[in-house]
């Protein structure tokens, strides 16, 4: 397995990752809509292909803290995909560690996400409710676990709190309902 960063020649494969992995359009529907939004970008598009397959994608855009005492730079994690025949073999997690990585690189401070409880904590992420972090809109308190931030810069949980306000494709109250 390799991971790349993707350009608009993968969005045929992206989207076919994301209507695998979701076995539906709207993700794929919602993934090509982050990429052509301005206000996601700066982005973080990469991809995990094995044996010469797109086999998982995930997304970072562009986010911002408001009510926040410092500048902090903020990034949502939106969507995680992977394939089914590539799922359990630690595809996601790749993906994960290595957007991680890239966005600590670039300076990002704190990457956002509403995830599955089991899973992301065991790359960093922590309940974003309980540390002062609010959702871009009111969120169903029965999946407020889902609801997590991921430090990339140490220090600044506990400093820094605020509403988080994501892109504008992603900055719609219907998408934070649960």
């Amino acid at each position: 397995m390799y991971i790349r960063e993707t350009g608009d020649a993968d969005l045929n494969d992206i989207l076919l990752v994301e209507r695998k992995a979701f076995d539906s359009s709207r993700e794929a529907d919602l993934t090509r809509d982050l990429l052509a939004d301005p206000t996601a970008k700066p982005l973080l598009s990469l991809m995990a292909v094995v044996e010469g397959q797109p086999a998982g994608h995930i997304l970072f855009t562009a986010a911002r803290l408001l009510g926040c005492s410092r500048e902090v730079a903020v990034s949502f994690l939106a969507p995680l995909a992977v394939v089914p025949k590539f799922q359990k073999q630690g595809v996601g997690s790749a993906l994960v560690k290595e957007g991680l990585e890239r966005l600590a690189k670039l300076g990002v401070d704190l990457v956002f996400v509403v995830g599955h409880s089991g899973y992301y904590p065991r790359h960093g992420f922590a309940q974003a409710g309980k540390l002062g972090f609010e959702t871009p809109y009111p969120f169903p308190e029965e999946h407020a676990d889902a609801w997590m931030v991921c430090a990339l810069r140490p220090g600044l949980i506990g400093v820094v709190s605020g509403r988080v306000v994501c892109c504008d494709v992603l900055n719609k109250p219907e998408l934070w309902r649960g």
